[in-house]
């Protein structure tokens, strides 16, 4: 029994694509996967949400969303402007650890950043983690300003004493500037370890073969993937 839980150092870095990534290596390994999402936002109750992108991307059917909110806000706030009662952790909490005791994997991915609001007592992915004693795999960008917003996570994490599993770059782009070079020395300085990974940039578009190898060679060994950190670093300086 395993639980990941997945969270990002903000919106829009790619922990769906990360998520679908560690899932299908899972899948692959012949491991029994669940993804769960507890909170989706910004989505309609018809309308494909990332557990959808898991199945396409990673062929993982084996899927449970918590609750869907209309509004792209956080999950309290939509739950606010929605008029209904916001998620509670401690059941969705539950529900996890059901699902791990026949799984080996549960990936847990979140919304938002790691302090993202899921009802107005404040609570979050974090207290979540904590709950399940679960490690934290953080998704980050690789652009400017990912310095400060990864330092900020990290440092949260800590704060709480829970498990870091590692940073990975959500979206690699294939022309990166200087500001995208940079960082990669930067960041490890920061997690004080190697990157856990770098999905290339479009993995998101492809078919599931060729995302599959996309997430063996986007994921380092910790997550069941090949990627090289000291290469990616020794390319990249």
């Amino acid at each position: 029994m395993s639980v990941l839980v997945v969270t990002g150092t903000s919106t829009g870095v790619g922990k769906t694509v990360v998520t679908a990534a560690v899932a299908a290596l899972a899948a692959a390994r012949g491991s029994r996967v669940a993804v769960v999402k507890p909170a989706q936002t910004g989505i309609g109750p018809d309308e494909p949400g990332d557990l959808d992108d898991v199945r396409r991307l990673a062929g993982v059917t084996d899927l449970h969303e918590h609750r869907r909110l209309r509004d792209p806000l956080s999950p309290a706030a939509a739950a606010r402007h929605e008029g209904v009662t916001p998620l509670d952790l401690h059941e969705s909490a539950r529900r996890v650890r059901e699902l791990a005791a026949a799984r080996d994997l549960v990936v847990v991915e979140g919304a938002g950043g790691l302090l993202v609001r899921f009802d107005d007592d404040g609570a979050t992915i974090a207290d979540l983690a904590r709950e399940l004693r679960a490690p934290v795999l953080v998704v980050a960008a690789p652009a400017l300003g990912t310095l400060n917003h990864t330092a900020l996570t990290l440092e949260a994490l800590a704060y709480r004493g829970l498990t870091f599993a590692g940073v990975v770059l959500g979206s690699w782009p294939r022309e990166p500037d200087l500001a995208c070079r940079s960082n990669v020395r930067d960041l490890e300085t920061l997690a004080a370890r190697p990157l856990a990974g770098a999905m290339p940039e479009g993995a998101g578009r492809l078919d599931a073969s060729e995302f599959l190898l996309a997430a063996r060679g986007g994921l380092g060994p910790s997550l069941g993937g090949v990627w090289d950190a000291a290469d990616f670093r020794r390319a990249h300086d």
